[in-house]
């Protein structure tokens, strides 16, 4: 349960670097109360996972789920260029959070 509440936390942890950019600097009252709401959320499935995962690991693994969906959102949703590079990069950190996995 304690994967599951990582991989909760990390796609939180996506939605709420998206709304975010959405509350453009805190100004839009609809995002930043997203934002607010979903990091809190985050917040909360993480340290069920702390519960039983080391915190380093959790951590690394929460981060590289962020940044892997932050990055896989930012192309969607907001048209950023994507290419051979962005990929190896992308297929480094997914190779890091399996390999912090399996440790």
């Amino acid at each position: 349960m304690a994967w599951i509440n990582i991989l909760i936390a990390g796609l939180l942890e996506t939605t709420w670097a998206v709304t975010l950019k959405w509350s453009n600097g805190f100004t839009n009252f609809l995002p930043t109360a997203a934002t607010i709401v979903v990091t809190l959320l985050s917040f909360f499935f993480l340290s069920q996972a702390l519960k039983t995962i080391p915190v380093g690991t959790t951590y690394a693994v929460l981060a590289g789920i962020g940044a892997i969906g932050t990055v896989i959102a930012d192309i969607i949703l907001f048209d950023e260029t994507y290419g051979i590079v962005r990929s190896v990069c992308i297929g480094l950190i997914v190779i890091g959070v399996i390999g912090l996995r399996i440790v």
